[in-house]
């Protein structure tokens, strides 16, 4: 029976498991995409990724990501935590960056100290949420008529579309009707009051994802790379800030955003909990 190594992954928290959990197989080349999209659904983390060997041959590894359901081009936490357990096997970049291939393209990751950041790729689909599907997902989300106070498709492959509140309490207390959201990646983002909010960041956020074996996500990298482009390009962010993540849910994600120019770099923690090799 083939064996393969196995990691499994805590990223976006410096709280051991506090933040999102990632299960990695390294060496995959050899299974095929069925054994990839069932053993991710019987992990039933959000999301399960397999190195590979690259095509393009300016990447230092290649990655496939899946969630219980479907195949992703691209997400945020498996990037990270695919880096990680690439370096923790003994990966060595061609360059002074770490380059990713996957099924959006190269993505650029560097060391920043003890994190790990990638940089945002473009958005696949930006702009206003149609009125119809943004009174859908208000409903869904069993909001007020004034509480989102602004929308935004941040789509980068993975279809996130964004609503921002007011109001961070209020969006703790989110309880979504996610039969209103299947076929839906909505992330939910409020700021942080400083003089009220006891958290070590400017923005909270949640990410709501319906039908899949992980509703709710605890820290999610592409969407707060989507988040961050629309808040920056408004004028509603700092060039350098925090996002927390997963409060609701008892975890501790904290999601560093940091813009350089015209790039913008999403950065976390990154942290190997289980080794071990895997049969299939």
């Amino acid at each position: 029976m083939p064996t393969f190594d196995f990691q499994q992954l805590d990223v976006f928290s410096r709280a051991p498991l506090k933040g999102n959990p990632l299960a990695v197989v390294l060496g995959a080349d050899s299974l095929t995409e069925q054994q990839m999209a069932d053993f991710a659904n019987w992990t039933n983390l959000s999301e399960t990724t397999f190195l590979l060997t690259p095509r393009d041959p300016q990447a230092d590894y290649r990655v496939r990501i899946f969630t219980t359901l479907t195949e992703l081009p691209f997400a945020g936490h498996p990037t990270l935590g695919s880096c990680h357990a690439w370096l923790q096997a003994g990966g060595v970049p061609r360059g002074e960056e770490i380059i990713q291939e996957c099924e959006i393209g190269l993505v650029r990751i560097r060391r920043q100290g003890d994190q790990l950041a990638f940089i945002a790729p473009p958005l696949l689909r930006a702009g206003a949420v149609e009125a119809p599907l943004l009174e859908r997902v208000r409903l869904a989300l069993g909001l007020a008529p004034e509480a989102i106070v602004r929308s935004q498709w941040v789509d980068n492959g993975a279809g996130w579309l964004a609503v921002m509140l007011a109001d961070r309490d209020a969006l703790l207390a989110l309880q979504p009707d996610y039969s209103q959201l299947l076929g839906l990646a909505v992330g939910v983002i409020a700021p942080c009051d400083p003089l009220r909010d006891a958290v070590d960041a400017q923005f909270e956020v949640r990410a709501f994802i319906a039908g899949d074996g992980a509703p709710e996500d605890p820290a999610t990298g592409s969407l707060n790379a989507g988040v961050a482009q629309w808040l920056l390009a408004e004028g509603l962010a700092p060039s350098r800030y925090v996002v927390s993540q997963g409060t609701a849910i008892g975890r501790a994600g904290r999601i560093h955003i940091e813009r350089e120019g015209d790039e913008i770099w999403v950065g976390g923690a990154v942290a190997l909990r289980i080794q071990g090799r895997l049969q299939l």
